[in-house]
Formats: C-alpha cells, sequence, structure tokens
C-alpha cells in the first residue's frame, strides 16, 4: 500500500470521528451549562480551551462568548476542529481513496457533507443546536458503520480503525475534561448538581445506560472517571479504544516502535487510581493521557506516512 493512500485513509477515519466526537463535546458542555445553578456564570473560555484550539480561536476572535465557542467548533471553516471542516476533511480523504471504499460508504459520506454544509450555521441557537448535533452523531455513526459491515478488513480497513480509535480516545478524555474544568472552581464546595454533570457527559457518549449495567444505576462522579477512562468493554471507554489501536497496530508490519508507546500509555491507564484524585490532579493525569495519544499518533507517521520510499509494506 502506498504511504500517501495509508495516511490519507487513517486521517479520514481521524476525521469522521472527530466530526462525532466534537458534536458529542458540544452537547455534554451545553447540557453541562443548562444544569449550572443561576448564581454561577459558565466559562465558554473552557471549551475552546479543552479543544485545544485556544490560538486559532483568539486570532479570530475577541470574546469568549457562547455563540462565538459555538460557532467556533461547529462551523468555522479557519479551524481545523470544527464540526464542518473535520467532515470536509474527511470527504476530500475518501475522495482521494475512492477505490478502496464501498460505494455506500462514500455516498453516506457525500450526504452527511451536504447536510453539514447546509446546517452548521442555524445551529448556532439554541433551538437548534441540539437537533444538529444528533443528526450529526448519527450520520457519523452509520457511516462508522457502513465501513466496518461492508469495507474489507485488509490492512486499508485497520488504518481507518486506528485513526478511529486514537481520535476517540482523544475526544472521550476532552469530554470528560469539560466536566471537570467547570467543577474545579467549585470542589472545596460540592453541590447536589455536581452529579448531573456526570450523568450529561454519560449521555453525551452514549454511555449512561452501560454504566448502570457495570457500576451502579446511581452515577456518582469518581465512578463515571473511572468507567469512561479504564473501562475495557465500552466503546467509547479511553482503555477500550487503545485496546483497538494495538489491534490494529499488531496487524501492521513494522510495528514495534508504536506498539512500544502503546505498552506505555496501557500501563498509565491501569496503574491510575482515579477515584483518589481531586479535581486538579485528574486535570492534569488527563493532559498526561492525551500526550500519550499524541506520542503514539507521531510514532505511526514515522513508521508508516514519512516512509521512503513512498509504499508500506502489507505483510
Amino acid at each position: 500500500m502506498l504511504s500517501r493512500v495509508a495516511e490519507r485513509v487513517y486521517w479520514m477515519g481521524r476525521y469522521l470521528e472527530r466530526a462525532e466526537s466534537t458534536a458529542r463535546l458540544v452537547s455534554a458542555y451545553s447540557n453541562e451549562v443548562m444544569d449550572l445553578p443561576r448564581d454561577i456564570s459558565p466559562s465558554w473560555h473552557s471549551l475552546a480551551d479543552i479543544t485545544g484550539a485556544n490560538e486559532a480561536f483568539a486570532g479570530h476572535y475577541k470574546n469568549y462568548d457562547e455563540r462565538n465557542v459555538v460557532k467556533f467548533l461547529l462551523a468555522d471553516t479557519f479551524n481545523p476542529g470544527s464540526v464542518l471542516t473535520s467532515v470536509r476533511a474527511a470527504r476530500e480523504n475518501a475522495r482521494t481513496t475512492r477505490e478502496l471504499l464501498p460505494t455506500e460508504a462514500w455516498e453516506a459520506m457525500n450526504r452527511l457533507y451536504l447536510y453539514v454544509k447546509e446546517h452548521a450555521q442555524k445551529s448556532l441557537a439554541r433551538r437548534h443546536r441540539f437537533d444538529f448535533l444528533h443528526e450529526v452523531i448519527f450520520r457519523c455513526q452509520h457511516l462508522s458503520g457502513l465501513l466496518d459491515g461492508t469495507m474489507s478488513h485488509d490492512s486499508a480497513y485497520d488504518f481507518v480503525r486506528l485513526g478511529q480509535s486514537l481520535e476517540r480516545a482523544d475526544m472521550t478524555t476532552r469530554i470528560v475534561d469539560s466536566a471537570v474544568t467547570i467543577l474545579m472552581p467549585r470542589e472545596e464546595a460540592p453541590s447536589e448538581y455536581d452529579n448531573i454533570f456526570w450523568v450529561n457527559v454519560l449521555r453525551s457518549l452514549s454511555a449512561l445506560q452501560m454504566y448502570r449495567q457495570r457500576i451502579h444505576p446511581r452515577v456518582v462522579g469518581p465512578d463515571a472517571v473511572r468507567f469512561l477512562l479504564q473501562d475495557y468493554f465500552f466503546p467509547r471507554a479511553f482503555a477500550y479504544n487503545i485496546a483497538v489501536g494495538e489491534g490494529c497496530l499488531k496487524a501492521l508490519p513494522r510495528n514495534d516502535a508504536p506498539l512500544l508507546r502503546v505498552g506505555r500509555l496501557q500501563r498509565r491507564i491501569q496503574e491510575a487510581m482515579p477515584r483518589e484524585m481531586g479535581l486538579e490532579e485528574l486535570h492534569a493525569y488527563i493532559d498526561t493521557l492525551q500526550e500519550g495519544i499524541g506520542d503514539i499518533h507521531e510514532q505511526v507517521a514515522d513508521v508508516w506516512f514519512r516512509m521512503t520510499p513512498d509504499t508500506v509494506p502489507t505483510a
């Protein structure tokens, strides 16, 4: 397989997952803000910060208000992580590798792009936002299902799945961090509202029912964090996706360096005790998980995408 083809399908997977997960992040944060007590003002600056795009935001906006931040994350073309830009990039990577993709998946990608292009700007108002986010999440899930069910599970699919799993792991930490960031200023005086935040976080990741089956009917913050970061069975949990990424890497050649980074990150997951962490410590720990994802990506790029000559061995 050509290294440029491997890179494109990898990024198609990442951008598709980024679009869905960004929609989930905005949905989670919007719900968290609406559940705040009246005497607490939400920080929309935190949402831009969680995505790691503060510099890009500050270059185009002066105020970190709700409308600007939501527009930045959903509809802005200069933000490489916005839903619109992510879907556009996923479609472009799919277009240049169409011969590898099932026709149904390519058609679904086009429909997703056209929907987001038409409706992203309308989603800035709250009355339209949640319908838009729900539709984006549904269409991304539909497309992922088509790829899983109709694309040959060869090395090209391994790169798609690898991209999806790394992006999903990263974005799950950011969604968890969205609640941590809101709750940190109130850690010394927790209230009855705090667990509502974690219900919203679980719901935004379609995790509430599975949490209640595996952990407890009552949602408690530390248990929710442990479930979303360390559970090996729930498909949007961090640990699960690192394990999926490991499986994809094992199916590819010349995988020693990336697998070494995966092993280090897995030990970091297994040895952590989120229940015993304060919110600031948890925030710092989440940063280390995100750095681990970045390390794995760099190794993947070095081994397969920056090769000379321009081929990736497939056996």
